[in-house]
């Protein structure tokens, strides 16, 4: 009985330890507030340098291609890298025009996490753009997780469909 206890102890022990740690504030009113510790600055995309997108309408056009992702990930795969290659083309040839890369996953996970999933994935061909030479306040970035599919089949080759990165053109 004293080995249960013990190995029960144990269990409980490191299931708290194992919690996300939180750190307490102090909110206006002296009411003492726990949050969780906040992701270091230094691990956040810029955006600030992104053109606005807000209002604006984009267009699909014929000399982007689109690139696709493997499932749960945001590799840029050997296979799309001359995908990316000719669109990052394009830009450097026509300077004037910005765009935006939309982010999109399948319908599986959460909505959170397909966002989050969908912005890094936009985000990985932007920064391969920028190391292209394109200038990075030219291009945009977008997540629209599940909510945009390209194919609404809910089977494998749907799905495989969906887990893309598009660059549209902002008019």
């Amino acid at each position: 009985m004293k080995n249960y206890f013990l190995v029960v102890l144990l269990f409980v022990c490191f299931a708290v330890n194992s919690c996300a740690k939180k750190q307490t504030v102090v909110a206006k009113d002296n009411e003492k507030v726990a949050v969780e510790k906040q992701i270091p600055i230094g691990s956040i995309p810029d955006f600030s340098q992104e053109p606005s997108i807000r209002g604006t309408e984009t267009e699909k056009t014929p000399d982007f291609e689109i690139v696709y992702f493997p499932f749960d990930s945001s590799v840029i795969s050997s296979a799309t890298l001359e995908t990316l290659n000719k669109n990052a083309k394009y830009l450097k040839d026509n300077a004037t025009v910005n765009i935006v890369v939309e982010g999109h996953c399948d319908e599986r996970g959460t909505t959170e996490y397909n966002l989050a999933l969908g912005q890094k994935r936009a985000v990985k061909v932007k920064e391969y753009y920028v190391q292209l030479g394109v200038k990075p306040n030219r291009i945009a970035t977008v997540s629209y997780g599940e909510e945009m599919p390209q194919d609404t089949r809910h089977n494998e080759a749907g799905w495989a469909r969906n887990r893309r990165a598009e660059t549209k053109i902002i008019k």
